[in-house]
């Protein structure tokens, strides 16, 4: 079987040395530090090569592991271990946010309605209630009542990764992001409410799977991460029984599912995959991609935005995709931001065609990213 360039960009990262110790141990991609090295190649479901061995990681190439979701790999036990907590220089635009009164109120509101959701789950997932869907969606709307701007709602959960509950933090993320795409659809408002209880009870799954084991910080077993991949059943048989949107339903079945049969727990195709699912997956790898980490802050957005147009159309549905990167985008035009030769200046126009690659002014020049290859964005500011 011919390379792909995939490959190759791979292989290109590997080390030469080879006198790697011969203990390895897997760990979950969350887990991941860059420095930490790869013991055996990684694969998709259908065996391209994403990751060569020996590969020694950087921080994009742990997105890269997101981006496929990539859930558990193998690293040589030696190197940077995975309960190691890095200190990073907090992005000054996310500072800056940090400090504002807007986000104050939104912080509240935010944490208001994590605290909520936990309560409002745990009624039908443990004592086997009914779902409160008019209670699940007044407590979204309230923290987009915060958020006067499509972009300071990105902006905002960028800045909202200390909480400890990571499992309903990332619901509520999806479930905004997921409610943002739905207005850029035009879904009519009953169909943007399926859309944002979707994104909220997409990993319902992983409630039914002991803390322990979702937080576990050290070496996972094989029954521990086989246990893991469950959380997609798990939330769809706790669904079933209940009075929701069987699209809903579907979504927590269906969102790791890929568009060209790479996905799981069936490997569908496209065409077999519900619709809604299709939109939460783009939201879930989205929040996954770009959240902050214990060695570094927010991942700019226009990075996880090459990295769906270079390996992202054979994987989600190029409607959604299309729809969400330009949203993306736009939402941030006129926003200032700094060049990875350190050049700052002004989003003013986007390239349709390269939505990750505008034009942006620098003083009183203007810079096309399409006609300069060696240049990209590399932060807000």
């Amino acid at each position: 079987m011919r390379s792909t360039n995939l490959e190759r960009k791979a292989i290109s990262t590997s080390l030469l040395a080879t006198d790697k110790p011969m203990n390895t141990f897997k760990i979950l991609t969350r887990q991941a530090v860059p420095g930490m090295v790869v013991s055996e190649d990684v694969y998709t479901k259908d065996l391209n090569l994403i990751i060569a061995k020996d590969t020694v990681l950087t921080d994009k190439i742990i997105t890269r592991l997101e981006f496929y979701s990539v859930t558990d790999f193998s690293v040589y036990s030696d190197e940077v271990t995975i309960e190691q907590e890095a200190e990073y220089m907090e992005n000054t635009f996310y500072r800056k946010i940090k400090k504002s009164e807007a986000f104050k109120r939104f912080r509240k509101a935010y944490q208001n309605t994590v605290n909520q959701l936990k309560d409002t789950i745990n009624d039908f997932t443990i004592k086997q209630k009914e779902i409160d869907s008019e209670q699940l969606l007044y407590d979204v709307s309230k923290i987009l009542y915060e958020s006067n701007t499509n972009i300071e709602v990105f902006n905002m959960l960028h800045c909202m990764r200390e909480f400890d509950d990571a499992t309903y933090v990332h619901s509520l993320n999806v479930a905004l992001i997921c409610n943002i795409m739905g207005r850029w659809l035009g879904f009519m408002p009953d169909d943007l409410e399926v859309i944002t209880l979707s994104g909220l009870l997409h990993d319902l799954g992983k409630l039914l799977i002991p803390n322990n084991i979702i937080s576990k910080p050290s070496k996972l077993t094989d029954k521990e991460f086989s246990l893991i991949k469950t959380h997609t059943t798990r939330g769809y048989n706790v669904l079933k029984n209940k009075s929701v949107d069987k699209r809903i339903m579907s979504v927590a079945l269906m969102h790791h599912e890929r568009c060209d049969g790479s996905g799981y727990p069936n490997g569908l195709m496209s065409h077999e995959i519900d619709s809604y699912a299709k939109l939460v997956a783009i939201a879930d790898v989205y929040d996954a991609m770009t959240c902050a980490r214990v060695y570094r802050g927010p991942l700019c957005p226009f990075e996880v935005i090459t990295l769906f147009e270079d390996e992202g159309y054979l994987k989600y549905d190029t409607k959604f995709l299309l729809t969400f990167m330009e949203g993306i985008v736009e939402t941030y035009i006129h926003n200032n931001v700094r060049l990875n030769n350190n050049m700052e200046g002004e989003i003013v126009l986007i390239n349709k065609n390269e939505l990750s690659r505008p034009v942006i002014m620098v003083e009183d020049q203007f810079i096309d990213l399409t006609k300069h290859r060696d240049l990209y964005i590399e932060s807000l500011v």
